[in-house]
C-alpha cells in the first residue's frame, strides 16, 4: 500500500508542473486558401526558407514516424536532405529501428515542428530508397568525422560501453586516414518519403486553427503523370 501511496504521490507532483496547465494562445495571423502555392512542394520550400529566416534551430528537422509489421509505431527526429523527385529524402542506417520497420512497411509521416512561427507540416506517403549513386554522392559530401560514424555505429542495437563505440571508431580512423576517401557503408544510405498527403497547419487563436491539406487531384491518380511532382493537387480545409 505504501508503495501505491508514493507512486500516486509522484504522479500528483509531475500535475504541478506549470506547462500541464497553461497554454500560450497564438495569434490571428491566418492561413488562407489564396496564400498558398497550387504546388505543395513550392509551398514546403516557401515555409522551409522562412523558418531558415527567423532562425529557427535546425529547421529541416522533422520527426519521422514509422511502423513495424507488428503494427508497433516508433517516431524519431531525423533532417531533411533534399526536396525532388518528388520526394523528401532523408538518409541513414538501413539496419536501424527505423530502416527495418521500412523495410518491413514502406509507408511514413513526417513533422516540421515550427513551433516558434506557430506552423507545422505533416507528410504523409510511401517510403522508396533512394539510388545507390544518390547514396554515394550524398555519403562522399558528409563531414570526415560523420562519414566514420556511420560505418562504426550499429544503430539501435545495444552497447555495452561507450568506450567500446569510441574505439571502433579510432580503429576506422585509422583504416581511412582523414583526407582520403571514406567508402559509403552498404548498410547505409537513403530514403524518399513519396507524398499522398501533406498538411500545412497555422497555429490560430482560441483553438481555432487553419489546417490546410494537399491531396492528388482524383483525375491525375493514373496514368503516365501521376508521380507526385507531375500531379495536379487540391486543397481541402479541415477543422482543427
Amino acid at each position: 500500500m505504501a508503495d501505491s501511496l508514493d507512486t500516486q504521490r509522484s504522479h500528483d507532483t509531475q500535475d504541478s508542473h506549470d506547462s500541464l496547465h497553461t497554454h500560450r494562445d497564438f495569434g490571428e495571423t491566418p492561413l488562407d486558401e489564396s496564400d498558398l502555392d497550387a504546388d505543395p512542394f513550392v509551398q514546403f520550400q516557401v515555409w522551409l526558407g522562412e523558418a531558415e529566416g527567423a532562425g529557427l534551430s535546425e529547421p529541416n528537422a522533422m520527426v519521422l514516424s514509422t511502423v513495424d509489421a507488428e503494427g508497433t509505431p516508433s517516431s524519431r527526429t531525423v533532417l531533411l536532405r533534399g526536396v525532388r523527385a518528388g520526394g523528401f529524402e532523408f538518409f541513414t542506417n538501413y539496419d536501424s529501428r527505423k530502416g527495418r520497420a521500412l523495410g518491413e512497411h514502406p509507408v511514413a509521416s513526417a513533422l516540421f515542428p515550427w513551433y516558434l512561427l506557430q506552423r507545422q507540416v505533416i507528410i504523409e506517403g510511401s517510403v522508396e530508397r533512394v539510388s545507390a549513386a544518390e547514396s554515394d554522392a550524398y555519403f562522399a559530401g558528409r563531414p570526415y568525422k560523420s562519414q566514420i560514424a556511420a560505418i562504426a555505429s550499429a544503430q539501435s542495437q545495444p552497447l555495452g560501453a561507450r568506450a567500446d563505440l569510441e574505439r571502433r571508431v579510432a580503429e576506422l580512423g585509422a583504416a581511412h586516414p582523414e583526407g582520403g576517401p571514406v567508402p559509403r557503408p552498404e548498410h547505409w544510405g537513403g530514403y524518399r518519403l513519396i507524398p499522398s498527403r501533406i498538411e500545412f497547419w497555422k497555429g490560430r487563436r482560441s483553438r481555432l486553427h487553419d489546417r490546410l491539406v494537399y491531396t492528388p487531384a482524383p483525375d491525375t491518380l493514373d496514368g503516365p503523370s501521376s508521380t507526385p511532382d507531375a500531379r495536379s493537387w487540391q486543397v481541402t480545409r479541415l477543422q482543427p
